[in-house]
């Protein structure tokens, strides 16, 4: 499968292709937009479930609680979906998953709404997020196909991270004009019906489909390497994990912030605020001819990004919440733009699509932490004290990055993970 990431060669070119050209490339826009619409679970789930549960039973702690299972079980499913895809296809994937996704979402909305107790909620936690697609990592897959070879693929890495964040930007403003507007099950009732509508219509879109890779005898017998064997993958986990700490502990925590100043509608102006500094910051290094090294840049940019983390807890106003959060999130692009930058150097091209969703899950499953822990601070301490938690995230990620930096040097280019891929003699590695 063609590399979906930037290469800092081709980030140094200096005649780099704009995003206009990459939007013109023939069938983009054919599953860009029912893409699109598919991706908006990762950016509304968590935050739906938190104001509907936290609505339903009063706390904080229940109501992270049952987000973060079902952040786990997309964080722990997520792999196994790349795998599958690379395997099988993408739409063998996607239809079964979209179609238990919503039913598993509507499930968890109707027990909510009726008093289910917590172990209730966390049975229909499991299967929710669970069958959450990776959409991201399709589409990135996609654009592999389209632009092969092509200078394209650079610019193509820099708008995907830049529509992850723009989701983040929808996302939680309709979550919450939804919750709070209309019905506290809104937003979860409407997120199940974007992913089914937007899966199917992206899984309908077969002519831009990867090809299922397939042995010299036409059965799909292609042996696959974990990329989670890779160290630099396992560092770059650990990084995202503490990305994902920051969006957990900011969903809860400007949810609870407003609540407790009387204006529970500036949650969503607040996260949109936080997720439109991360857009932009994307969009800025998309369109920088970087010279520095992505193993360096990751370094500086999640110092940043925990410098101005720390700081989150010391807001007393929306306002200076505000502009806090907006640094945070123009902290957050640099850092999740250059490690998957890296996996292109990391890891061998049977195994990115997976690579990604290790990437995709280590983010979810930190949210999901972070709302938990998150949660119980919000309860049991006092109000802003969920901000502790994506100070302490990206900190301990930043101590582990520095101690192991040296594991983010690329991987000899001649290893393959696949029999029958590669220019050098296929080696089995599991």
């Amino acid at each position: 499968m063609a590399s979906t990431v930037t290469t800092s060669k081709d980030s140094a070119a200096p005649s780099r292709p704009g995003y206009g050209r990459l939007l013109r490339t023939r069938g983009a826009w054919t599953f860009l937009l029912p893409g699109f619409a598919a991706r908006q679970p990762f950016a509304m789930l968590t935050l739906s479930i938190v104001l509907l549960v936290q609505h339903t039973t009063g706390s904080y702690g229940a109501a992270g609680a049952v987000a973060a299972v079902t952040g786990v079980s997309m964080a722990l499913f997520a792999p196994y979906t790349g795998r599958l895809a690379d395997r099988h296809g993408q739409r063998a994937v996607l239809v079964p998953g979209v179609l238990v996704h919503a039913a598993a979402g509507l499930a968890l909305t109707a027990l909510a709404l009726n008093g289910a107790p917590l172990w209730a909620l966390f049975a229909a936690a499991v299967p929710t997020g669970a069958s959450v697609p990776q959409v991201g990592p399709m589409v990135r897959a996609r654009w592999g196909v389209r632009l092969k070879g092509s200078p394209l693929m650079a610019t193509a890495a820099a708008f995907e991270s830049v529509t992850d964040e723009f989701t983040f930007v929808v996302g939680p403003l309709l979550a919450t004009a939804l919750c709070t507007t209309v019905d506290p099950s809104a937003g979860l009732v409407t997120e199940a019906a974007l992913t089914l509508v937007g899966g199917l219509l992206f899984a309908a879109q077969k002519g831009t489909q990867p090809p299922v890779a397939t042995a010299a005898d036409g059965h799909t017998r292609v042996r696959h390497a974990s990329a989670l064997r890779v160290p630099g993958v396992r560092v770059l986990i650990v990084t995202f994990l503490g990305i994902g700490s920051v969006f957990g502990g900011m969903q809860v925590s400007l949810a609870a912030f407003t609540e407790s100043i009387g204006e529970p509608g500036l949650n969503g102006v607040l996260y949109g605020v936080f997720a439109a500094g991360n857009m932009l910051a994307g969009l800025a290094c998309g369109a920088v001819a970087w010279k520095v090294s992505p193993q360096r840049r990751l370094i500086v940019a999640y110092a940043a990004l925990a410098l101005a983390a720390s700081a989150l807890w010391t807001a007393d106003s929306a306002l200076l919440l505000g502009a806090l959060g907006l640094l945070v999130g123009m902290c957050i692009a640099p850092a999740l733009i250059t490690g998957y930058t890296l996996v292109e150097s990391l890891v061998p091209a049977g195994a990115r699509t997976e690579a990604f969703t290790w990437l995709t899950g280590a983010v979810a499953l930190g949210q999901a932490a972070a709302v938990t822990v998150a949660g119980q601070f919000e309860d049991r301490l006092w109000d802003g004290a969920g901000f502790l938690v994506p100070m302490g995230g990206t900190l301990l990620a930043l101590a582990t990055l520095l101690a192991l930096r040296s594991r983010l040097a690329g991987a000899p280019r001649g290893r393959t993970v696949a029999r029958g891929m590669g220019h050098r003699e296929p080696v089995a590695v599991d």
